[in-house]
């Protein structure tokens, strides 16, 4: 279903999902200044369709801009604030070094070393990456207060992660306190990383239940496909989550094909890139079969036009950029302007179609080929 091509204005009243009759703070959000004249899917904003995905833009904003530490190359040009919403790394209550590092800031003389780590956390495979960097990050408050206030030129979303209800409780309070209702798109709750090591499927009721009503923002629940995405996703409805992330990354493995050891520090990671796109369009698809009508933001193998309307068939809303778009082998930066451009060009594709009038008659639910054809290429 191609419910991408709804006319900005709409609020998607065709929604009738349980979610509908919980009350909530995050309901409260309208348009304004920082989406500018946005499209509405659900209960949440965005400047357009095409968000970008969590860590691989970091927080927004680097403290080295030569080298911009945790944010990928191609990103120096692409102004972040063209993009529907900007998605940050995943935060947690306390800085966490995860397998990787919280350093942001790296001389010269130690980029080696720094190279050496993320052959640790990080490696290609065949059609895309497979990571565990382990939620390095700041921490909440670290990030509200030295990066947040320097990206208030784009529309964020803040990831959010913990390994328990009150953990979460407590992240969404944090936010709360420090963003004003309607100053960001959403806060997307990361219940289904395999880089930590811990089964999250043991706390996503007491999550779903405890934090989501706490939130002024409207809240995102990432899928996993490794877990009952269908489940989960009923359970967000149900708990008033304002919309879906699918998909997660896919548990993973790479080994050292001469001594059969793990590549990565942590043996197993997320695999991303085009290798998962099939599996993304399969679980929104399914998830669309199963009558779940929450938004949904597909993220996995994005990069062209064309996959965007993979997306929007299958029953996206809205799509994210991850490791196809931002990452390259170190070589391949050296055509990050190129990669830019690219990015530019699919912004605007997904712009100008947005901003078309819809046809009178034409029907959301089967035979948007007209619309839906017409996004350039």
């Amino acid at each position: 279903m191609p419910r991408a091509w709804n006319d900005s204005a709409r609020s998607d009243t065709s929604r009738t999902d349980t979610s509908r009759t919980r009350t909530s703070r995050s309901r409260t959000h309208t348009p304004g200044a920082g989406p500018g004249d946005g499209v509405r899917i659900g209960d949440i904003v965005l400047r357009n369709r095409v968000v970008t995905s969590s860590s691989l833009l970091g927080y927004g904003v680097a403290n080295a801009p030569l080298v911009p530490y945790g944010m990928s190359p191609v990103s120096l040009f692409v102004p972040l604030s063209a993009f529907g919403a900007v998605t940050t790394r995943t935060l947690t209550v306390e800085p966490r070094e995860g397998h990787f590092t919280t350093q942001d800031r790296w001389p010269l003389r130690e980029l080696p070393g720094l190279l050496r780590r993320y052959d640790t956390v990080l490696r290609r495979t065949d059609a895309g990456f497979v990571n565990a960097f382990g939620w390095c990050n700041v921490g909440i408050d670290a990030y509200l207060r030295d990066y947040y206030p320097r990206t208030r030129d784009q529309w964020t979303i803040i990831s959010l992660g913990g390994f328990s209800a009150a953990e979460f409780v407590t992240l969404i309070d944090r936010v709360n306190a420090a963003v004003p209702a309607g100053d960001i798109a959403a806060v997307e709750l990361n219940v289904s990383c395999h880089n930590v090591n811990f089964d999250f499927s043991t706390i996503l009721q007491d999550v779903l239940d405890e934090a989501v009503p706490r939130s002024n923002h409207p809240v995102l629940l990432k899928l996993s496909p490794d877990y009952d995405y269908l489940r989960n996703a009923a359970q967000a409805a149900r708990a008033g989550v304002a919309g879906l992330t699918a998909i997660n990354t896919v548990k993973a493995l790479r080994l050292d094909p001469r001594t059969g050891r793990p590549l990565l520090a942590n043996r197993f990671g997320g695999l991303s890139g085009r290798a998962i796109k099939p599996i993304a369009l399969r679980v929104i698809a399914e998830l669309r079969d199963a009558g779940i009508t929450l938004p949904v933001v597909g993220t996995g193998g994005i990069r062209t036009a064309d996959d965007c309307r993979e997306y929007f068939w299958a029953g996206a809303d809205a799509v994210s950029l991850g490791s196809a778009t931002w990452l390259a082998s170190y070589p391949g930066y050296a055509l990050a302007p190129l990669r830019g451009l690219a990015v530019r060009r699919l912004l605007r594709s997904v712009a100008d179609h947005d901003a078309r009038p819809l046809t009178s008659g034409v029907s959301h639910d089967r035979g948007g080929d007209a619309m839906i054809g017409s996004l350039r290429r």
